[in-house]
């Protein structure tokens, strides 16, 4: 009865200081998930110790639910007008973004002698962003310009890149070890993604004419939560990506369903809540003890994946012919980066165990800096963005 008690309580206050970040949040012009981060490092082990076993030891399961609804609303934005409108500056900038930071990251660490096999792992982590935090400081912003709505497009596939691109990378350190596990490695990247797809595609189209039809015009919530969880749930089960089959399902949904505007609009009335416990829990989990671990190299990650996104957003749009406010300010919005790259992290160094305690230092120390000023640098890339379209 005292762990029950003390699960609800810490769920109750939870909720209740999200209320007051979001209040104070809007007043000392810092985004909520900055602020909820602070607050969860503070109710953390590491400082207050507040956040109870019962509660901490969920964190993992309470993170995937809330990257499922997530992924699920930003396949609801992925329709076939906005594609059209943006397809080829999407393609570009989410493409050299990626491939840039990898690529500048990686020079730039053998530049500083960190060997090959490390600066090529690192670079391809470099590549992962934090789409739950990116999403929340949109929607935080109120924003409905075109490029909010392109940032959330490069923001939904850009998870697929990393991972093609990590899959990659595995493969060459694997080929430069002498390792015989290549064909391994691409052949899981290419299972995961396109299972993910493919598992994606198959819920998301008899769902697109079934659902909304209990309450005319309009899914209910139990619908949405339900094929959501579901879809996440069997991607779990067959060891593909839930984040890319969520999102297929949604996209999916919203472009063949033709007898509701919004693919399950009402999960926006549910994910927040799930938003603050997920926010408040990372906080609690980072390890901002890892920052003292932070040298040469870790000072070079951080910088060069910081100018990596906006270089590599810079030259997507220039090829991609967006305009002069995407060019300049779609890196910058790009910064956040948090649970993806942690478990490619961990994935790294379990395949090279050799590498083990560089990669995940450098790594969980720089996420928490991404993670808590990554929102921070997405609002300023969204502000100026408008302010210079107003213009």
């Amino acid at each position: 009865m005292q762990q029950t008690g003390e699960f609800l309580l810490a769920i109750g206050g939870i909720l209740l200081l999200g209320l007051a970040t979001d209040f104070l949040g809007r007043r000392i012009n810092l985004p909520r998930v900055t602020l909820l981060l602070a607050l969860g490092i503070l109710v953390g082990d590491e400082v207050l110790g507040l956040i109870p076993a019962s509660l901490s030891s969920r964190f993992g399961i309470i993170t995937d639910m809330a990257l499922m609804m997530i992924g699920f609303l930003l396949g609801g934005r992925l329709t076939l007008e906005s594609l059209k409108k943006a397809g080829r500056q999407l393609a570009w900038i989410s493409i050299s973004a990626a491939l840039g930071t990898t690529i500048i990251v990686a020079i730039a660490l053998v530049a500083v002698g960190v060997s090959l096999e490390i600066a090529i792992l690192l670079g391809c982590i470099a590549a992962a962003t934090a789409p739950a935090s990116t999403v929340d400081t949109v929607l935080e912003s109120g924003s409905k310009s075109f490029f909010s709505s392109l940032l959330l497009a490069i923001v939904a596939i850009d998870d697929a890149w990393a991972l093609l691109l990590f899959s990659l990378g595995l493969a060459v350190v694997s080929l430069l070890n002498g390792s015989q596990d290549i064909s391994v490695s691409l052949l899981g990247a290419a299972y995961e993604i396109s299972g993910a797809l493919l598992l994606g595609g198959v819920i998301g189209l008899p769902a697109a004419y079934l659902t909304g039809r209990l309450k005319s015009g309009q899914p209910m919530l139990t619908e949405a939560l339900g094929l959501v969880f579901t879809c996440g749930g069997i991607a779990i089960l067959l060891d593909v990506s839930f984040l890319i089959a969520v999102m297929t399902m949604g996209a999916v949904i919203t472009n063949l369903a033709r007898h509701h505007e919004y693919p399950f609009h009402e999960i926006e009335n549910i994910e927040w809540p799930f938003m603050v416990i997920f926010f408040m829990l990372a906080g609690a989990s980072l390890q901002i003890g890892m920052l003292a671990e932070l040298s040469l190299v870790g000072t070079v990650y951080l910088l060069t994946r910081a100018g990596g996104k906006m270089l590599g957003a810079w030259v997507g749009g220039w090829a991609g012919s967006a305009d002069k406010e995407v060019r300049r300010w779609m890196g910058m919005a790009l910064m956040p980066q948090a649970g993806v790259a942690i478990g490619m992290g961990l994935l790294a160094a379990n395949r090279f165990p050799e590498y083990k305690q560089t990669i995940l230092t450098i790594v969980i120390s720089t996420t928490v800096v991404f993670e808590l000023v990554g929102p921070v640098f997405t609002r300023m890339a969204l502000r100026h963005a408008e302010r210079v379209r107003l213009e």
